[in-house]
């Protein structure tokens, strides 16, 4: 599984693709801009977008998105804060977008594929209603739910901080210590490194 990172605008958003390189069938982990370097990863692996897998719905996650035959992914949750992106986006000077319609609505313990690969939906609500984490292999992909030493804010719609440490505690916490968490924002870090230095658990 080829994993490749591009950080995107307008807040330094991480956008992960995944490539499985023997079926050609790829995920994308959030979509915040307009990227031709994620057409060309899969152009130079012959690999099709099979899934957008959104962690939540806040417009900085989605704004990318643009018709596409991959199927979008998104916790129902959150399609009133999905549906409100245009209002944040004309913040930051960016055109207004069509907001996406969701393909397939899921729920904490679902399990998609890719390829040969599982991708299991753990649902960690506390930064939206509708935040999910996606498990695939060793590999959390934990949108704006934990960061490295930090976790996702609490002040917005949808937010509650003692639902989102419980989301941590109980949902990833319990993860082997070797997982390997990508966030929406910042650096890597595993949830061993994070049970010690994490100063909101």
């Amino acid at each position: 599984m080829q994993l490749k990172i591009f950080k995107e605008p307008p807040i330094d958003n991480n956008n992960y693709l995944l490539i499985d390189e023997e079926s050609k069938e790829a995920i994308l982990v959030d979509c915040s801009a307009v990227d031709s370097n994620i057409k060309k990863s899969l152009e130079e692996f012959g690999a099709k977008l099979k899934y957008i897998l959104l962690t939540h719905g806040h417009f900085d996650h989605i704004a990318g998105i643009r018709p596409t035959d991959a199927k979008i992914v998104m916790h129902k949750n959150d399609l009133r804060i999905l549906s409100q992106s245009n209002q944040y986006l004309s913040a930051f000077g960016i055109p207004d977008i069509k907001i996406p319609e969701i393909d397939i609505f899921i729920n904490d313990g679902d399990i998609l594929n890719v390829g040969n690969h599982k991708i299991q939906v753990i649902h960690t609500p506390g930064h939206t209603q509708g935040g999910v984490c996606y498990l695939i292999n060793n590999m959390l992909f934990s949108g704006d739910t934990i960061f490295k030493e930090s976790i996702g804010r609490c002040d917005m719609e949808g937010g509650d901080f003692k639902q989102i440490v419980k989301s941590i505690k109980t949902k990833i916490f319990t993860l082997p210590d070797d997982t390997i968490i990508y966030p929406g924002h910042g650096e890597a870090t595993t949830v061993g490194w994070e049970k010690v230095h994490n100063q909101f658990m």
